[in-house]
């Protein structure tokens, strides 16, 4: 449940409200609201029955969460959550862009890709040093040699990385040489990992599942907050239908849909969302349009020798093109005060 205070609430009030969840054994949290401040209560409810916590001082009302996913809903958590990750922000109205080669296939072809996605105004480096693949004869990833080539390449640009974790004991590998851990959307539902994610103290980028419902979804983001990550961006890559023409069904309702639900920023793989590059753009401006607060690319240097995913990843002249109108549709959203839906 949430306790809403008083808007005149006092500092010893609130404390007292604490007191009276902690003495429950549950665990309070406060949050500051547009113009009150919300105690948020994490446990079994049911042992506040006998207490009432209306009739105490500063208090307004308590207010039942009705999802299964507390710590994510935006009913615990009012105001939209900006993470930080290393000095960059997201969720702050500025989107962010992570792009990269879908694998780290060698030292030059990082180290080309990274130039170049910096080069056109991307944040993040993305690219997978461990990569699950359906078929078990596809390229692997260079594993930790990969990790150190996305440090070697952070060195050099300045641009933050994010690349996937698949297992638990690669965590702290991982985590060691990344600024975002990425769960994959085939480890969406993998809650061991999911668990030992939210305890590395690294921020952490969650995919869809292939055919996971929003509801899923949030609930995966959960377990990774419940262990106390706060710090959890989710992202659309497509959801499996029974359309055959593109790789993925783009689901770019989920971001309103989030939006609505959850506090926690989304952004948008319409790389994996369509896999096809051709598409990559009109869904990338759909999906800021959308109000997404950021996207995810797939962009190599030469994508017909690609080892992953060269069909969907955009040459370096097309992703420039890409990023010219993403800035241009977000300046020109700003400059208008387009807000796409009312949360």
């Amino acid at each position: 449940m949430v306790i809403i205070m008083n808007v005149d609430a006092t500092a010893a009030e609130i404390k007292g409200v604490i007191e009276v969840v902690n003495e429950a054994g549950l665990e309070a949290k406060v949050m500051e609201g547009s113009q009150q401040k919300i105690v948020g209560v994490i446990g079994d409810k049911t042992r506040l029955a006998s207490v009432p916590i209306d009739a105490l001082p500063g208090v307004e009302k308590t207010v039942s969460i009705s999802k299964s996913y507390k710590l994510a809903s935006r009913e615990f958590h009012p105001q939209s959550s900006v993470i930080d990750v290393a000095g960059v922000k997201i969720g702050d109205g500025t989107p962010v862009v992570m792009a990269g080669p879908c694998a780290v296939e060698s030292k030059e072809q990082l180290f080309e890709a990274a130039k170049i996605v910096k080069a056109a105004g991307a944040q993040f480096l993305r690219g997978g040093a461990y990569k699950p693949r359906t078929s078990p004869y596809s390229f692997q990833g260079l594993e930790e040699q990969g990790l150190k080539y996305l440090a070697e390449a952070r060195e050099l640009t300045g641009l933050r990385v994010v690349t996937e974790v698949t297992t638990v004991e690669a965590i702290d590998g991982v985590a060691e040489y990344a600024d975002m851990l990425q769960v994959g959307a085939r480890n969406m539902q993998n809650f061991g990992l999911l668990k030992e994610v939210g305890r590395c103290g690294k921020p952490v980028l969650l995919k869809r599942g292939l055919a996971a419902t929003i509801d899923e979804w949030l609930n995966a983001a959960e377990y990774i907050m419940n262990e106390g990550n706060p710090n959890v961006v989710l992202c659309e890559r497509g959801i499996r239908t029974y359309e055959t023409y593109t790789r993925n069904t783009l689901d770019l309702s989920a971001v309103a849909a989030v939006k609505h639900l959850s506090h926690l920023p989304i952004i948008v793989d319409p790389s994996h969302g369509t896999g096809k590059w051709r598409m990559v753009k009109p869904m990338a401006f759909a999906a800021i349009a959308a109000g997404a607060d950021g996207l995810m690319m797939e962009v190599h240097p030469n994508p017909a020798k690609a080892l992953s995913d060269g069909p969907q990843s955009l040459t370096p002249e097309n992703y420039q093109e890409v990023m010219a109108g993403i800035w241009k549709l977000s300046q020109f959203m700003k400059q208008e005060d387009i807000v796409p839906m009312d949360i």
